[in-house]
């Protein structure tokens, strides 16, 4: 895989991406919005414990070195550790995790998955404002919402042009693809087991 820009007039793999996953994506948004995770500390607690079960899964993609040759800041970009300061702010410790449920160490894949994990960034402005309703902020149980020094959509548009830049033969497209879909499908678990139940 080489980094190269894609041709012009053509939508960039971020975009197609967003077209393959709407629905996934959808549902899960929905499913967040109606299990009430913001209308207090308990809701977000268990909020922020299936924020945690994903980024864990997703650590080793942030420091895979294959993956920060093609996406620059990648390590930069993690916030397991703010999730976890979140965590003890919240009262909540640690949970368990099942080291096996996320991504399965190929390039591809990786890429779909980071794809999901970095778009989050871009809705977490809207979940920091109902989080600061109950009391919470940047710098207290909140911190994995504060947005990038250079803003949520500067650091999006830097991550999807590194992204848009990789060049995959068909088969690592599709699989980039699946990979997007497989860490939805993640979090959907995550929120049908752990918030959906709580309702």
């Amino acid at each position: 895989m080489n980094s190269v820009q894609p041709e012009q007039g053509e939508p960039g793999r971020a975009k197609r991406l967003k077209a393959a996953t709407h629905g996934t994506h959808d549902r899960l948004d929905r499913s967040i919005m109606a299990a009430a995770s913001f209308a207090t500390i308990e809701g977000y607690r268990r909020f922020a414990e299936i924020q945690y079960h994903l980024h864990h899964a997703v650590a080793p993609l942030y420091a895979d070195a294959r993956l920060q040759a093609l996406l620059p800041g990648l390590e930069g970009r993690q916030r397991l550790a703010l999730i976890a300061a979140d965590l003890a702010d919240a009262g909540s410790a640690i949970p368990a995790v099942d080291d096996a449920s996320g991504p399965d160490g190929d390039v591809a894949t990786g890429l779909g998955w980071l794809y999901v994990v970095e778009g989050s960034n871009m809705g977490a402005a809207l979940l920091r404002k109902e989080a600061a309703k109950i009391g919470l902020s940047d710098d207290y149980g909140a911190r994995h919402l504060a947005p990038a020094e250079a803003g949520p959509a500067a650091h999006w548009r830097a991550f999807t042009a590194a992204l848009d830049a990789v060049v995959l033969d068909p088969e690592e497209e599709a699989r980039v693809v699946a990979g997007a879909n497989a860490a939805f499908a993640h979090v959907q678990a995550l929120v049908d087991d752990r918030l959906s139940a709580a309702l």
